[in-house]
């Protein structure tokens, strides 16, 4: 009896044809090609399709193809699910799809605003572009050309772009809807760009910049002029003192605790803080006490004052170029080092900078606190003693 003129009988019935494969015939005359195999201990079966549509010949291709993957270990069955889901999965799925999938996942992890940076970007710079395309689409000069669009204005933003989406990539191998990223060795493309340092004078430069800054209060609004000296007297990063509240603020312990949320490495800061310092927030307290923000908006109140205010601010006074609000902090650790003699890990702990050993990192962020507050105070009558010596009195 062949294939071709198997009757159907009242009830199903098998054709073999060696080395596990049949064909079924079911009563309704129903043709299927079926492979029984053991793998793992266990004995499976898998459709191979149904005759005339798959001939003899093409099933026992299938049967020896699968027969090669079950001696590696590989299960037909399983094989065949993933291959199905896979393919679903990346029919679906175009760039922006993959990258704000990729994003969802990430946002666990950052700061909100962080998270709406990134989104921003993808949606200004790359989704114009490439976000329509299916991935496999997606070649390493269709991402190049993508990336110098951005490059001729921002060469840091490029950067910045081209890692995100290698990231996206990256996310995509790893779940089983791409096999590479087209935007490995792109650098070699690229612009040279050398990333530099935010301006900062030099500790001996310092005291020329003290009485320039003294000298300009009385030409700028009181609260910029005591942003500065408060940024000079703690060098926290200029988003973390515009932004900062009054509960942060314990005036008895003369501590400032920065919450982790705002801080740039998620985990919370202390700032000890100087008997200058605290003259200068009861003064703000005298101005701001019934607002939320010891710094809040000129114009809306309710939110905190422009970090650029006090950027504008450092031009007026002529430092323009020379100095910046992220430079205050390069300088104390100048001054703190050189002038003070603190060691770089006391001084840099201040910075809020997190110690390079995973160990440092599991101790609590008071470490050296006590030194630190000796610090602190030590540096605010620096400043008091330079002004003195350099000043009109």
């Amino acid at each position: 009896m062949t294939c071709q003129t198997a009757k159907p009988k009242s009830k199903p019935y098998k054709m073999a044809d060696g080395e596990g494969l049949y064909l079924e015939i079911t009563p309704y005359g129903t043709k299927l090609w079926r492979l029984k195999y053991r793998i793992h201990g266990k004995e499976k079966r898998i459709s191979l399709g149904g005759y005339p549509a798959v001939s003899l010949a093409n099933a026992r291709k299938a049967k020896d193809d699968m027969k090669r993957d079950i001696k590696i270990g590989i299960d037909p069955v399983l094989k065949r699910l993933q291959a199905a889901q896979t393919q679903a999965l990346s029919g679906q799925l175009d760039f922006k799809s993959m990258a704000l999938e990729w994003h969802g996942k990430q946002m666990p992890l950052w700061k909100s605003k962080h998270a709406n940076i990134i989104k921003h970007r993808f949606e200004k710079y790359v989704f114009p572009f490439l976000g329509s395309f299916p991935l496999a689409d997606i070649k390493p000069l269709m991402m190049l050309s993508c990336l110098q669009k951005i490059e001729k204005t921002a060469p840091d933003l490029s950067r910045r772009m081209k890692a995100a989406c290698s990231h996206v990539f990256k996310y995509a191998i790893a779940t089983g809807r791409a096999e590479s990223d087209p935007t490995y060795g792109l650098e070699a493309a690229m612009k040279k760009f050398k990333r530099g340092h935010y301006a900062s004078i030099s500790v001996d430069e310092f005291p020329q910049f003290l009485v320039c800054m003294a000298n300009y209060q009385d030409r700028v609004h009181r609260q910029t002029f005591l942003a500065l000296k408060l940024l000079l007297l703690t060098f926290v990063r200029t988003g973390e003192l515009v932004e900062a509240r009054w509960d942060e603020i314990n005036f008895e312990k003369a501590m400032w605790v920065i919450p982790a949320e705002r801080m740039k490495m998620n985990l919370p800061h202390i700032v000890p803080l100087s008997h200058q310092s605290l003259a200068l927030l009861r003064e703000l307290q005298a101005l701001n006490a019934h607002r939320d923000f010891i710094f809040p908006g000129y114009y809306n109140p309710k939110k905190p004052m422009n970090k650029n205010t006090m950027l504008v601010a450092i031009k007026r006074m002529g430092y323009n170029g020379k100095m910046t609000g992220h430079g205050f902090r390069a300088l104390a650790l100048g001054i703190l080092k050189e002038k003070l003699g603190y060691p770089h890990d006391i001084a840099d702990r201040q910075l809020a900078h997190v110690p390079k050993s995973s160990v440092d990192r599991a101790y609590d962020r008071a470490q050296f606190l006590v030194q630190r507050t000796k610090m602190m105070q030590e540096y605010a009558d620096y400043i008091d003693q330079v002004l003195k010596t350099y000043g009109d009195g």
